[in-house]
This record gives C-alpha cells, structure tokens and sequence, in this order.
C-alpha cells in the first residue's frame, strides 16, 4: 500500500509529533509498504526555519530512504496572530507538495492544525485515496479550554471545520483512550470509523544502558544525582512549578535538574532561573534522537510534567515511554490517563501538579531509594517491551484499518483507482 502523510511537523525537528510520523514512516517502510511526506521546513520548536533550509520556498529530498516534499511557512511559535498565520501559510503551501507527491492509497493528516484537513481531503478525493485523518489534540477544544480562544466567530469557525472534518474523513485517528472516547460519545463518530494509534517507542534505540560518566563529567554533573527532563518546553507543561522544587532541593548540594528541549516557554523559564539564582538547573538545546540515549543513560530518573487543566488529563505524553524503555524510573507530574499508565506499569511516582513542595519530596525519596528506583526501572521497561513497541503498534493499526475496509470502509471513494 501506498501512504502520503500530510503533516507540518516531520524529522529533522524535534517533539512527539515528529517522533511519531518518523517512526510510524520507518515502521511502514520494513512492513513493505511506500511512504512519502509532505511537511513544512524544519523550524520547530525554535520559530525561525533551520539555517541549512533557508531562503528556499519548496525542497524535494530523502529522509531514511522516504520521499520528503517540504514547502515554505511562516515560521512563528506561542500564541495569537503569529500562530494562526503559522498554521494558515502552511495549509496553503502544502498544496504544492501534495500536487507533486505521487497517487497513494491512504492520505493520513496530522491535526493540529486543524486546517490541514481541507487540502488532505482535496487531494483523497482528486487522487481517489482514502482520507485518514489523525488525531492528537483534540482541536479547537483545547485552545477553548486552556483559554487562547473565546467564544465568537472565528471559534464557532473552528468548531464547524472540526464537524467538517471527522464527517468526510473515512478514518478518524485517535491517539489516545480519552479522544477515543470523546470522538465517539461527544463528537457522534460511529465506533468502526475510530480507529486507536498511541505513541510508542523504539525499545532497541532506547534500552537500558551503562552511564556514560565521561559525557556526565563533559557536561560538569560528576557527582549529581540528575533528574532529567527531554522534549518541548510549552505552556502545556507548567515547568515553572518543576524550577520552584528544585529551588526546595538545591541545598542538597547533588540533585540536578537536566532540561533538554525548546519551546514556547524556554526564554521565560532561563529568566526564572536566574531570578530564583538556581545552580542546579540546566538547559540544553535539543539534540537528534540518536543522542538521547547518552541522556538516559546519565539520568537517576526521568520527569514528565503536564499543568492543571481538565484537557490534559486525557494525554499520554510521549515522553513517558522512551525514559521507561531506557529502564528508568519516572516522577509524573499529573492527572488522568498518563497517570494511570504509569501506575499500571508500577514505573515511577506521580505527584499532582501544581504542588513543588510535593514533587521536591517524590524527588528526594525516589532518589535516595536505590532499591526503589531500581525497580521501577525494570517494571518500566518491561511494560513498554509488552506494549508499546512501534513494530507491534504499526502492526495492530494496519489489521485494523484492513479490517475497516473490508467491512465497508471509505464508501464515497472512487474505487476506479487501486494500487493494492
């Protein structure tokens, strides 16, 4: 089968839709099927387009063997204007690369931003391929919930695109139990046009490992105990409260809080630190996932953290599974479906967010408990080894969505066309 993924976020950047889309694009490929990519210009998650992707407006080129087609964006992070015209610029310019990407037979978009579905539909239909359309945040009601957009037209605008487009998808994606959930008991979608994705992981990538102390003492943490947290640094994640615990724990004199990542809130957590005068945090910029294992394997544990909102109880952040596949324990800041994850797994402690007092304590008795964290550790990695292999995932989703079309799938398709 053929594959053409309609997406803003692809590799080289990084953050979890972009691990997701590259492994699912890898998983693919071994199966035996065709994938080809239509993206935006890596530029994420620092706003400004990558130095070595400049002053060009479409680019045609192979990632891992895959066709990739990258077109211009107005390159722009955070709130408001800039975003939304982030989004809308892309919308557009991805129409150049999907005119010229080859006939596939699934068309699969990554939402958000929601506007993408209107030119994956058009190119299904012109192409006769069956529209996929995939869910990671349920959009626009998080933006409505976390309070960036109010009620008025341009929400009621949104609302009514989102109707538009779970009615002409021929599969709606969902990425975790809650969408699932919500898209069928609020959204009305009929239950055989869900279909269940999650994210997972590349357990040979990311495994249990010796510490790598020479880069430990590279990087000046000899002697630390570190607690290390890798991915975006958003609004989402409420970091604020992970640099007010480590403020309770800096007279330890050992427990060192490792940020690897970039986002939206980056500048303002630096100038947090520098005001709460805090020698036991560092940033670094983000770095490709073939390093990371060098992270993990100098790590006495991993954090994850999501802020207080109803909205994110539903996640499962993808952060959660390559610190468990690494084998080690985890503090999960947080509520929800996350949450139970980690406590099914027996993988680590979760603390409520909002409280520093409480993380800085989970902190300290984690890493004073060798035996503990030892096992935690070991649980992690064995629950990600059961379930939450890419290779076992992409397998899972691919009988599905089979078994979708053979009980009568995607009807208003031109079914002149097939490749398979």
């Amino acid at each position: 089968m053929r594959f053409l993924i309609l997406s803003q976020y692809f590799a080289p950047e990084t953050g979890a839709p972009q691990t997701r889309l590259a492994a699912m694009s890898e998983e693919l490929v071994r199966l035996g099927h065709e994938v080809e990519v239509v993206t935006a210009l890596p530029n994420y998650p620092r706003g400004y387009v990558f130095p070595e992707y400049r002053k060009t407006f479409y680019r045609h080129e192979e990632w891992n063997g895959i066709p990739i087609h990258r077109v211009w964006l107005y390159a722009s992070v955070g709130r408001g204007l800039k975003r939304l015209l982030n989004y809308l610029s892309f919308t557009l310019t991805s129409i150049l690369g999907l005119l010229r990407a080859r006939p596939s037979d699934y068309v699969f978009v990554e939402s958000p931003p929601l506007f993408l579905s209107i030119p994956g539909f058009l190119i299904s239909r012109l192409r006769g391929a069956f529209f996929i359309f995939n869910v990671s945040d349920l959009w626009p009601d998080s933006i409505r919930d976390i309070g960036v957009l109010r009620r008025g037209l341009f929400l009621s605008l949104a609302e009514a695109l989102e109707r538009w487009s779970y009615r002409n998808a021929d599969y709606v994606v969902a990425l975790t139990k809650d969408i699932e959930t919500r898209l069928v008991k609020e959204k009305g979608l009929p239950t055989n046009k869900v279909l269940f994705l999650p994210n997972g992981v590349n357990t040979e990538l990311f495994k249990p490992t010796a510490p790598d102390f020479a880069f430990k003492r590279a990087l000046g943490l000899e002697g630390k105990r570190v607690v290390l947290y890798q991915g975006s640094e958003g609004y989402a994640h409420n970091l604020d409260n992970v640099l007010y615990a480590a403020k309770l724990l800096a007279s330890d004199g050992e427990t060192h809080f490792l940020f690897v990542g970039d986002g939206s809130v980056r500048r303002h957590l630096e100038e947090l630190k520098h005001k709460l005068q805090l020698n036991n945090v560092t940033f670094l910029d983000p770095v490709p996932k073939e390093d990371l294992p060098h992270f993990f394997s100098i790590a006495d544990c991993g954090l994850v953290s999501l802020d207080e909102n109803a909205l994110f109880e539903g996640a499962r952040p993808a952060k959660l599974w390559p610190i468990m596949s690494s084998g080690k324990p985890l503090l999960y800041v947080g509520k929800g479906e996350g949450a139970g994850l980690v406590r099914d797994a027996k993988a680590g402690i979760v603390v409520p967010p909002g409280n520093p007092e409480i993380l800085a304590t989970s902190t300290r008795a984690l890493l004073d408990d060798s035996s503990l964290a030892a096992d935690l550790g070991r649980n992690g990695r064995a629950y990600v080894e059961k379930h939450m292999r890419w290779s076992s995932l992409i397998e899972q989703w691919l009988a599905t969505l089979t078994e979708a079309r053979v009980n009568g799938g995607g009807v208003r398709l031109n079914a002149s066309y097939r490749h398979t």
